[in-house]
C-alpha cells in the first residue's frame, strides 16, 4: 500500500519532505537530466519521504526527456514512494490508458489527478490498489480561487465539495489531497475534513508559501500523512559544479526546519 510506504519512508528518514524532480534545462549545471536527477538523489535519498518528477518538465525535452523520466523512476530506492505529478484528468476509457502509462509503465507510486471530470475520471486509477491517488483540491497558483473559491446554493465552496469526495472515494485508503502551502487556512480547514488522509503540499518556496503553517495545519494527529514538497530551491541550491552538495544541504535544513515545527 502506498500510504504505508510513505509513512515507512517518512519515519525511517525521520521526514516530511519530498524533493520535485523538475528540471529546467536553462538551470542545469549539466546537460544530460538523468546524470542531474541521479547526483540529486543520491544527495538526498536518506533525508525525503518521498520523491515527484512533474512530467511537464520530461515531456517538454520529447523522447529524450521520457527516457530520462523512466531512468530517474527506476533509479529512485525502492523504499522511496515516487510520485508522478501529472495531473491527468479525462473520459474512463482515457483515464484507463493514463493510469495504464502512470503505473504500469512508469512504476510510479502515487499520481495527481485533476477531478473536474468526476468519478469515472479517477475510477481507474483507483483500481490500482497498492498505488495512490493525489486529488487536486486547493492548489496553490494564483488563479486558484477563480473556480475553487466558487459556492454552490448551500454555500459550500467548490474545494471542499472536492475534498470531500475524494473522502467518499478513499474506501482502500489510497486517496490523498493536493492542497497548497500558499493557502493556509483552506489547509487547515481540508484537515479537519478529512483528518487522516495524506495532504500533498507544495508552493513553499518560489510561490511563497508559509512553512511553518504548512507543517502545523497539514500533519494529522499523530504529526505525519504531510508531504511538503520542495523543488526549485533544492534542485538549484547552486548551479556550479557542487550542486548536488548544495541540494543536499538545503534539504537538510528544510528537512529538520519541518521537524522543528512539528516538534520533534
Amino acid at each position: 500500500m502506498f500510504v504505508s510506504r510513505l509513512l515507512d519512508a517518512a519515519r525511517r528518514n525521520r521526514s516530511l519532505l519530498c524533493v520535485g524532480l523538475d528540471p529546467d534545462p536553462a538551470k542545469l549545471p549539466v546537460k544530460d537530466v538523468f546524470e542531474f536527477n541521479r547526483a540529486i538523489i543520491d544527495a538526498t535519498a536518506d533525508l525525503v519521504c518521498a520523491y515527484k518528477p512533474n512530467l511537464a518538465f520530461y515531456e517538454a525535452l520529447g523522447i529524450r526527456g521520457l527516457q530520462a523520466l523512466k531512468k530517474t523512476v527506476d533509479y529512485i530506492p525502492g523504499d522511496i514512494p515516487v510520485i508522478g505529478d501529472a495531473k491527468r484528468g479525462d473520459i474512463g476509457n482515457t483515464a484507463i490508458a493514463y493510469a495504464r502509462a502512470l503505473f504500469g509503465y512508469y512504476k510510479f507510486d502515487a499520481v495527481t489527478l485533476n477531478p473536474y471530470l468526476g468519478y469515472d475520471s479517477v475510477e481507474p486509477f483507483l483500481d490500482y490498489k497498492g498505488k495512490g491517488v493525489f486529488v487536486l483540491c486547493r492548489t496553490s497558483n494564483s488563479s486558484a480561487s477563480d473556480f475553487q473559491d466558487l459556492e454552490d446554493n448551500f454555500g459550500m465552496k467548490f474545494y471542499q465539495s472536492v475534498a470531500l469526495r475524494a473522502r467518499d472515494w478513499n474506501t482502500a485508503g489510497n486517496v490523498g489531497l493536493v492542497v497548497g502551502a500558499t493557502s493556509p487556512e483552506e489547509l487547515r480547514e481540508i484537515r479537519k475534513l478529512c483528518p487522516e488522509m495524506p495532504l500533498l503540499i507544495p508552493g513553499i518556496g518560489a510561490q511563497g508559501g508559509d512553512l511553518e503553517q504548512s507543517v502545523r495545519y497539514g500533519v494529522d494527529a499523530r504529526k505525519e500523512n504531510a508531504i511538503i514538497v520542495a523543488a526549485r530551491q533544492v534542485l538549484y541550491a547552486s548551479k556550479d559544479a557542487d550542486y548536488a552538495r548544495a541540494a543536499r544541504q538545503a534539504a537538510v535544513e528544510l528537512r529538520d526546519t519541518i521537524n522543528r515545527y512539528r516538534g520533534i
